[in-house]
């Protein structure tokens, strides 16, 4: 179980799973609500992710990412892919968050991820950003309004048609791959998927915004992170993904990934995270969006 908050913190967040017509473009739908005494924060740390919309209302966040960039003051805020922590400090607020999967990187954004890897940014002002603009004017995050917003949500999306069905079948097979356990090595993920390995190469870079071995390689770290956030009785060594050849491979891992050591990572509060991730795994089965198996998937694609 989360940590106990103290008596006058209370985070709260709530999962909605997009419609059929979206479920292989997006992780989750959600809203979260932060209630801290006025001028407090609380600060926590993300692990390496798709790419998030975030709309704010109340206080705006501080965030950035590790040896990177920093949004201060952003109603908002948009990250693209990840392979470093993202830090941010946040006071009395409440937020919807909308985690796009690569198909929904494809679709929604269509822009080249690589471009995008690592950033942060204010997406009121972002160029590749632009087209979310009026629905973050149009969200207002008063508690009446979240059936509300939500359906605009979903509409917005809705009406933005899809891809290419051959390009959408490549990223749904090569991202089908990456979350399996048993694909260990790139050459694992070519033979799975059916096509060459420079195609691999070139849907990863564009869509999912690394090479795919550096996208194994955070699939092995994230399964063993979740393990471990959410059953802190198994030690480190007992959440190691068994792709790991020794504890000192995932040691500088996690120092590549999260910018610090495991010790330092466990010793830190996780008010918003811990809560996060034990309601995200028990409505969504998944406690990472990077886990999440995506809708309609076939292999192989030829």
């Amino acid at each position: 179980m989360p940590d106990a908050l103290p008596a006058d913190v209370a985070v709260k967040v709530r999962f909605h799973a997009p419609p059929p017509t979206l479920q292989a473009c997006f992780t989750s739908f959600y809203l979260t609500e932060i209630d801290v005494p006025p001028g407090a924060v609380v600060t926590d740390a993300l692990q390496p992710e798709w790419a998030n919309l975030r709309f704010f209302g109340g206080e705006r966040p501080q965030a950035w990412i590790e040896n990177g960039d920093r949004v201060e003051n952003a109603r908002f805020v948009a990250t693209g892919p990840s392979t470093r922590s993202t830090n941010f400090k946040l006071g009395q607020t409440r937020f919807w968050g909308i985690g796009l999967m690569p198909l929904g990187w494809a679709r929604f954004i269509g822009q080249p991820a690589a471009d995008h890897a690592n950033l942060i940014a204010d997406g009121n002002r972002h160029v590749s950003f632009a087209r979310f603009r009026s629905l973050a004017h149009s969200l207002t995050l008063r508690v009446e309004d979240e059936a509300e917003e939500l359906a605009r949500i979903i509409a917005f999306f809705d009406a933005i048609p899809p891809i290419d069905q051959d390009e959408e079948a490549r990223i749904l097979a090569i991202h089908a791959a990456l979350v399996d356990p048993e694909v260990a090595t790139v050459t694992d993920m070519v033979q799975r998927i059916g096509t060459s390995q420079r195609t691999v190469e070139r849907a990863c870079l564009r869509h999912f915004g690394f090479p795919p071995k550096l996208l194994l390689r955070r699939q092995r770290f994230m399964r063993s992170l979740a393990q471990f956030m959410l059953d802190r009785s198994r030690k480190w060594i007992g959440a190691i993904d068994e792709h790991y050849h020794d504890q000192a491979q995932f040691v500088r891992d996690f120092r590549e990934f999260m910018g610090m050591s495991p010790r330092q990572y466990a010793a830190m509060p996780h008010p918003v995270l811990e809560r996060f991730m034990y309601e995200r795994a028990r409505v969504h089965g998944a406690a990472v969006q990077t886990l999440d198996v995506p809708a309609g998937a076939t292999t192989p694609i030829k």
